[in-house]
């Protein structure tokens, strides 16, 4: 970007750069002194997708850029707190009805005393004054301790048979109603907000963490009723939901339009080719919202297929890693927390790229890592620190 703006590399320019690389190092040092037996992978892959995020915002939204790059600073400082407090992870799960609550609690609020920073119509942020923070964000990790900490003490119970619905066998009503209610009652607040991206994600989450706390199949397929239901009763109540899988559908009927931003994604994927323009040489503004919702279509035109390709394979190798230290953790409870945080991120992306590809209506979430945004970015890092906790943990008791 240095070379692209001033023929010439300015060292004012790399100095964000190279905070990045202080970062890295001292958060690889003191993994080093306090957790050596930490994973070795998940560091540098979120090392090079904030990397790739500061770039990214540099090249689309400079009057942003300083914003981000402090977002990233006391986002590595909040993972490497979670990473140095003492004890264990368990004494999240003592408070699993606090989290449950407080979560709850904070959509409530923002519905109430909500602001609408962007004009979009929807009032989803909470904050004073320029200091604004998206509840969802925080909402999807609370959720996440909860439903591990309840499956925990619940799995035996949640994988017996008590009586039949139809074709399907169920666990006795006692032991599912808690669950069922507290991630209802979120999931109708964000429906509420119309904010019906994180909504999404909740709900793939909640169905893997049930059914990888009990190996029951029936909970796939009724999640998956479940959600083709929710999914008519959302297109025929709201409205935005209607038009944006109208768009989905069909978005060169109204190019110029409200399938203007999609038409432009598309655009942009088709102009980068293979090997893309050349970062800083497509025109990805012409996309709205860019660098917070279209991220990917960004790096889809500048740095072609094969940037594309490379985002993906972090995600993947992200998600492996993840997974990996769930099955390695020591407890049922690390494993599901490791799992559901995992799972988060994992699903995350690939909603937000599949509505960048057009594979699916767009939602209203960031790309990890990578899209501008200060919630975001502080609630993936601290979703880290957790996974280098639990990694250390069953490591050294192996």
């Amino acid at each position: 970007m240095s070379l692209v703006r001033h023929n010439e590399l300015v060292l004012e320019s790399l100095y964000p750069a190279f905070l990045l690389i202080g970062l890295l190092i001292l958060a690889h040092v003191l993994l080093f002194w306090s957790r050596p037996s930490s994973d070795q992978v998940m560091l540098p892959i979120t090392g090079m997708l904030s990397a790739i995020g500061l770039t990214l915002v540099s090249r689309l939204a400079p009057k942003e850029f300083s914003h981000q790059i402090a977002w990233v600073i006391l986002g590595f400082f909040l993972m490497i707190l979670v990473v140095l407090l003492p004890g264990s992870v368990h004494w999240l799960k003592r408070y699993k009805y606090t989290w449950a609550i407080l979560g709850v609690a904070l959509i409530t609020t923002t519905i109430v005393f909500g602001v609408d920073p962007n004009g979009s119509g929807e009032r989803l942020w909470l904050g004073f004054g320029d200091i604004l923070f998206q509840p969802s964000e925080v909402l999807k990790v609370l959720l996440v301790v909860f439903v591990a900490s309840y499956l925990d003490d619940k799995r035996e119970l949640l994988s017996e048979n008590a009586f039949r619905v139809g074709f399907f066998k169920m666990p006795a009503i006692p032991y599912i109603v808690p669950l069922l209610v507290t991630w209802s009652l979120a999931v109708l607040l964000l429906i509420g907000q119309k904010d019906l991206g994180p909504t999404l994600l909740l709900f793939g989450v909640f169905i893997a963490m049930l059914y990888a706390a009990t190996s029951r199949t029936v909970y796939i397929w009724a999640g998956l009723l479940l959600f083709l239901i929710a999914a008519y009763g959302a297109y025929h109540v709201f409205g935005h939901v209607a038009t944006r899988v109208d768009i989905w559908i069909d978005p060169w009927t109204d190019a110029q339009g409200k399938g203007y931003q999609l038409v432009q994604s598309l655009v942009a994927f088709a102009s980068g080719g293979v090997v893309g323009t050349g970062l800083g040489f497509g025109y990805p503004l012409l996309i709205p919202a860019v660098y917070t919702d279209f991220p990917f279509a960004a790096i889809g035109e500048e740095m072609g297929l094969l940037g594309t390709l490379a985002i993906v394979l972090l995600y993947l190798v992200f998600t492996y890693r993840g997974l990996k230290i769930s099955l390695e953790a020591q407890d049922s409870f690390e494993q599901l927390l490791a799992m559901g945080l995992t799972v988060t991120v994992g699903l995350q992306a690939i909603v937000i790229i599949s509505g960048n590809l057009k594979l699916i209506p767009l939602t209203g979430i960031t790309l990890p890592f990578i899209s501008y945004g200060g919630s975001s970015m502080l609630t993936n890092f601290i979703i880290v620190g957790l996974l280098l906790r639990i990694s250390h943990a069953s490591e050294r008791s192996s």
